[in-house]
């Protein structure tokens, strides 16, 4: 019932009105938190071991997961030609690159604005471009959809809301700092 009634209307339009503020991102969680606490036999584990049990990802990581769908409709061209304009290709891969990543990069944007930091076309380009060939060159968004679980599934931010993405470049691998970037710059909003 809590997926059917309570989870999409967390996850409706997420792309649009992503929460960036720690208090905000909380506040989400408490939702599912407090939802997943009713079940029976559920009460006394934490929640991440309740998420584990019920394999129910966190929002957070269905707020991602949701993102690089959106990013995969705009570049199969599945939205009005307009919508392409949201987020803009690399076109001068190197064969470097090229070789240790995906081919349909996004060209990374450097606001001036802070606000402008949190939007869609900024906030997706880093995880997109970290996506290798194998994901983002499914031929239907289903294939895309399967891809991406199989290549995210054993990231900790599917089941602890308080981690970050591991992002793995070829030569080193590092946790994607976007949301620590944004949870530090909102403390002082609080």
């Amino acid at each position: 019932m809590y997926k059917t009634l309570v989870r999409t209307h967390l996850d409706y339009a997420s792309s649009v009105w992503f929460p960036y503020k720690k208090r905000h991102v909380e506040l989400l969680e408490g939702v599912q938190r407090r939802a997943t606490k009713q079940i029976p036999g559920m009460k006394n584990l934490s929640y991440e071991e309740r998420l584990r049990k019920l394999k129910l990802p966190t929002l957070k990581y269905r707020r991602n997961r949701g993102d690089m769908i959106e990013v995969f409709k705009i570049i199969s061209k599945k939205y009005d030609p307009e919508a392409s304009n949201f987020i803009m290709l690399r076109k001068d891969h190197t064969e470097r690159e090229t070789n240790r990543g995906n081919t349909k990069k996004l060209l990374v944007q450097r606001p001036r604005l802070n606000i402008r930091k949190y939007s869609f076309s900024v906030r997706v380009t880093h995880l997109w471009n970290s996506l290798p060939e194998s994901v983002v060159s499914a031929k239907t968004l289903n294939t895309f959809k399967n891809r991406l679980d199989k290549f995210w599934q054993h990231q900790d931010i599917v089941y602890d809301y308080t981690a970050e993405f591991r992002i793995d470049t070829g030569s080193h691998s590092y946790n994607s700092s976007l949301y620590n970037n944004l949870l530090e710059s909102s403390e002082e909003d609080k």
